[in-house]
């Protein structure tokens, strides 16, 4: 979906299709045939993007053939798709049956993760639309905390693969003329948890192609404010390369027994399901949701949030909700002035089948039902901020 911001540029919305689990090139044009396209069509769209998840398999499938390359391109622009945005952050196995601390491997300290990413920039300048220059890729955090923040040799070794990373995206600007660029994006246990952790590691690598992206669940979990936290990046002069839209699980009143058992309900085997609490001394957490509800890990006597994606339209019934306002004040900021501070944006709500089982959709019509929701509402949100949708 295209947008017109008052200053007359473009500012893209998508859907990421992390959410759907395929490891392999077939399984990508499943997702397309099965879940994009129905989506498009509930949304009465000509157009739709998606933000595409191309697993290692897929994507070395891809580099691999070029044919298979050209195939996939006609088959996006055939269903009504387009893609200008990846997610990167996943390397394989996102729809295991237990994801958990696997999702942060290969990291920056390792050569698999560099090669995966050079192969993602490579084939989005290829399924760029004709009249699109930018790209853009979402990447994790450099690394889970551990055992990155004790290995005095890793900060280097991250900043030369992302500095290698820069390096090669330029050649592929100068051959392509498509820019592509990369957004870490901060998450709760990495070792960049918030934009602040950012700002350090991104000014060491000193390069327009590589800036952050800044996942309003991930903010809101971590208690940051959206203002101070793009303005610091602002005046740090890290781009805001992409922001992925979505809500983390909020529960004011944690010391009650019906809100430990509402959270209960959330703690799952699949993913990690980091949990905040802001007190006076600063912000205290768990790696999972469960530590903090079978215990006391935590303090109790504010709220907490928890990285759980949940529906944007559709927030826990109470004594939960969701940090909908955290997303509506982080997208004003991105989108609502004079000039956007970024031009991509993403629904990412990937933990559908990870929601209690009352309320995770039970078919794919269910399922495509609710990503229309989402979009609808984001649609709804951009529109009221100025922007006007396009064809």
């Amino acid at each position: 979906m295209r947008f017109r911001h008052p200053d007359g540029s473009t500012v893209h919305l998508s859907y990421c299709t992390n959410v759907h689990p395929a490891e392999t090139l077939d399984g990508v044009r499943a997702q397309l045939r099965d879940h994009c396209e129905p989506v498009r069509r509930r949304l009465g769209r000509d157009r739709l993007g998606i933000g595409l998840w191309l697993a290692r398999d897929a994507a070395r499938a891809l580099i691999n053939d070029p044919a298979e390359l050209r195939a996939l391109r006609a088959e996006l622009d055939g269903r009504g798709l387009e893609v200008v945005t990846l997610n990167g952050f996943p390397y394989e196995g996102f729809g295991a049956a237990e994801v958990k601390y696997r999702v942060y491997r290969p990291d920056w300290t390792e050569p698999d993760r560099l090669a995966h990413t050079t192969d993602l920039a490579r084939l989005l300048a290829a399924l760029l639309p004709d009249d699109v220059t930018e790209g853009t890729i979402s990447t994790l955090p450099l690394a889970w905390r551990t055992p990155y923040d004790t290995d005095p040799g890793a900060p280097r070794t991250a900043r030369t693969a992302l500095t290698t990373l820069a390096q090669r995206l330029d050649a592929l600007a100068e051959l392509t003329g498509k820019s592509i660029r990369i957004g870490l994006e901060p998450e709760p246990g990495c070792t960049v948890e918030t934009t602040a952790d950012a700002i350090a590691p991104l000014t060491d690598v000193g390069h327009e192609r590589i800036g952050i992206c800044v996942d309003t669940c991930h903010l809101a979990t971590s208690f940051e404010e959206p203002e101070t936290a793009l303005d610091a990046l602002a005046a740090a002069g890290i781009p805001v390369v992409k922001s992925q839209l979505s809500a983390a699980l909020h529960a004011e009143h944690p010391h009650l027994p019906e809100v430990r058992t509402a959270l209960a309900a959330f703690a799952e085997p699949r993913f990690l399901h980091q949990t905040r609490t802001r007190t006076a001394a600063g912000l205290r957490g768990t790696d999972d949701l469960d530590e903090a509800v079978a215990g006391r890990a935590l303090p109790d006597s504010t709220p907490w949030r928890a990285h759980f994606h949940v529906p944007l339209h559709a927030p826990p019934a109470p004594p939960l909700t969701s940090t909908l306002p955290v997303l509506r004040t982080t997208l004003a900021r991105l989108v609502g002035g004079p000039v956007p501070l970024t031009r991509h944006l993403e629904v990412e709500t990937y933990t559908w089948q990870a929601l209690p089982a009352e309320l995770r959709p039970r078919t794919r019509t269910q399922l495509a039902d609710g990503i229309a929701a989402e979009l609808t509402l984001a649609r709804d949100l951009l529109v009221d901020l100025g922007l006007k949708e396009l064809p």
